[in-house]
């Protein structure tokens, strides 16, 4: 008789190819499909290897949930797993997850393309915060890289129009751009451009921080980032707290609420706030967890799998993988390969160009040198801004998307990441003080200065980013940020009036405690019942023959269970600490949580008996 064999499903699912689409900086999409349990560094590697890049450290894909929380890919678990219950085919956006402190060390100018890009994007949804002259400075290097020298036959006098450069620039904004692109850039080929506006965007306070809305302890909008300096916070116009990652000590978060301790001025600081969900909460304990792995660790074996509660066995436990900041720079110095062709996408496809067309540039340059404005240039600069800002404060107004693009947005999974589909936010201000260039001692100890006065002013106007393009994004036409808390948290002075005004609420304060007086008073005689309960039952087995007998047999378990237990364990550590190759052995040592048991506590356990080894012979030796 002939046996017959069936398939489980769980077998054919593995076999079923999924369709991933992602989309790059530029809006191009590539494609490509995946089994059900590719990991997530298969994707990354696939668009590295689209671009030809090799410093790809910086680099990481993002994705959104059905509930539009959007969440970083993780290189080491399957795909199908993170998106869950994502719609097929899945949509992703590769984007910049780590901004280089120093854009200078980046040693391949493919990578300052691609930085600048991003930076293009953080600009017109408002994440960079422009004062004006600043912006005035970024447009025309955005303008020189996409079109070259300014040539009067072929640009109208109004050409800086048709690029959508910040969310709707104003006219005198557009009128500077142009000057200096006329006066200051003229020469440049596109990566020197580029490499001058990654110089100058670099300096500003916004560089490379990612907003997560919150509400701090006063019910105060606030917006959250890290940055390779440290944890930021900008309220309003002002950048109310700077904590420098050697100061954070710990990242937490238990339900709705993130807590950051860390030492300002040599003392304790902890502080508190407040996300809409508690996946907005675990997604930026993520996100501050791998910023601080990234750029505070020397080595990648320094980093050490965290926990987000101090209880053991409880709360989410992450540990990020992958090479840290300083490893990434030594790598990128031993690069030894010939420059790859960095093919910049052509300007009739660029979402911030409409209607002008011209030649896709090709370049492949040797790393460049920033050319950077004399003094006069500098003093022109920020006394014509100032004029300007006097003369004429124009507010700008944000531009409104269409129904069409409104659906499109919907349907793609970064939630506006394409140019037409997002309500923008003006980020430009008025620089009215005078700017002067500084040598990179200055500026530190600028830093350090505005570090010790305590806030910062970084602008006039508001830092509030494009609501649709946040973490946790909402439509500005449905009430922007403030709806993304549902019950917002009042502040505990005005809570505490509110309870000593109202008679009613402190009657229920009183009836309260009353309830609790009276439940400790019947828990303590319910304890003491208990324990004459437990003497008598004592007493009763001691003089029972049989009941010993029994308990002796338990006795002698335990103490076997426990000696077989003291033998197996140190035997099964000496197997983990030593070279035999087996498979489960070597699959326990690649585990997170062995490698911190083993630098944590093996290591110093054997340095420490192996010290009172030798001071116990050394003392046999003298005796």
């Amino acid at each position: 008789m002939k046996m017959l064999r069936f398939r489980s499903p769980s077998l054919r699912s593995l076999d079923q190819e999924i369709l991933c689409t992602i989309r790059l900086l530029d809006d191009s999409e590539i494609s490509c499909s995946i089994q059900r349990d590719t990991r997530g560094q298969f994707l990354l590697d696939h668009v590295c290897n689209h671009y030809n890049l090799l410093e790809k450290d910086y680099f990481g894909i993002r994705y959104v949930d059905p509930e539009k929380q959007r969440h970083w890919l993780e290189p080491n678990k399957p795909v199908v797993r993170q998106m869950k219950s994502a719609q097929q085919p899945y949509t992703m956006c590769f984007r910049v997850k780590f901004y280089p402190h120093e854009p200078m060390k980046i040693k391949e100018e493919l990578t300052r393309y691609l930085l600048y890009l991003q930076l293009k994007r953080d600009i017109y949804h408002g994440r960079l915060l422009c004062p004006f002259a600043e912006a005035a400075y970024l447009g025309a290097c955005i303008i020189q890289a996409e079109l070259g020298d300014y040539d009067p036959e072929e640009h109208p006098s109004d050409y800086i129009r048709d690029f959508k450069l910040f969310p709707k620039q104003s006219l005198k904004l557009e009128r500077k751009i142009m000057e200096i692109h006329k006066n200051e850039l003229r020469g440049q080929c596109a990566a020197l451009a580029e490499l001058n506006m990654l110089q100058r965007a670099h300096s500003l306070e916004t560089y490379g921080v990612d907003p997560h809305p919150c509400k701090d302890f006063t019910g105060s909008t606030a917006f959250l980032g890290f940055t390779a300096t440290g944890f930021v916070v900008f309220q309003g116009n002002k950048r109310i707290h700077l904590l420098k990652w050697a100061d954070v000590s710990k990242l937490k978060f238990e339900g709705k609420t993130f807590y950051v301790i860390g030492i300002q001025k040599e003392k304790k600081l902890v502080l508190t706030f407040h996300t809409s969900t508690p996946a907005a909460c675990k997604h930026l304990w993520k996100c501050g967890v791998e910023n601080q792995a990234f750029y505070k660790c020397a080595k990648s074996s320094q980093i050490k799998t965290v926990s987000s509660s101090n209880i053991f066995f409880k709360g989410s436990r992450f540990r990020y993988s992958g090479r840290v900041a300083k490893e990434v720079i030594e790598a990128s110095s031993k690069i030894q390969r010939e420059p790859p062709e960095v093919r910049r996408a052509q300007f009739g496809q660029s979402r911030s160009f409409n209607s002008l067309s011209h030649k896709n540039l090709i370049m492949n340059m040797e790393p460049l040198v920033p050319a950077l404005p004399s003094t006069n240039e500098y003093e022109e600069t920020a006394v014509d801004s100032g004029v300007a800002a006097v003369k004429d404060s124009v507010p700008l107004s944000p531009l409104k998307s269409s129904a069409g693009s409104a659906d499109a947005e919907q349907q793609s999974t970064e939630a506006g990441n394409s140019a037409s589909g997002n309500d923008l936010q003006p980020r430009v201000s008025m620089e009215t003080s005078s700017l002067r260039p500084q040598t990179p001692k200055a500026e530190h100890e600028l830093e350090e200065d505005d570090e010790a006065s305590g806030p910062l002013t970084i602008s006039e106007l508001t830092y509030s980013p494009c609501a649709s393009m946040l973490p946790t994004p909402v439509e500005d036409s449905q009430g922007g940020v403030d709806l993304l808390f549902s019950s917002p948290v009042q502040s505990p002075a005005r809570l505490l009036r509110e309870l000593h005004a109202d008679p009613d609420i402190q009657a229920q304060l009183e009836a309260e405690r009353e309830r609790d007086r009276a439940y400790e008073r019947s828990r303590l005689a319910a304890r003491s019942r208990m324990s004459g309960v437990l003497t008598s039952s004592l007493r009763l087995l001691s003089s029972n023959d049989r009941v010993n007998a029994c308990v002796l047999s338990v006795a002698r378990f335990v103490a076997v269970v426990m000696g077989v237990l003291l033998v197996t364990v140190p035997t099964l550590l000496l197997l983990l600490e030593s070279d035999i190759d087996v498979s489960f052995l070597h699959e326990i040592r690649q585990t997170p949580e062995f490698e911190q048991f083993h630098y944590e506590y093996y290591c110093p356990l054997r340095r420490w008996i192996l010290c009172k080894i030798s001071m116990a012979m050394e003392n046999l030796w003298s005796d």
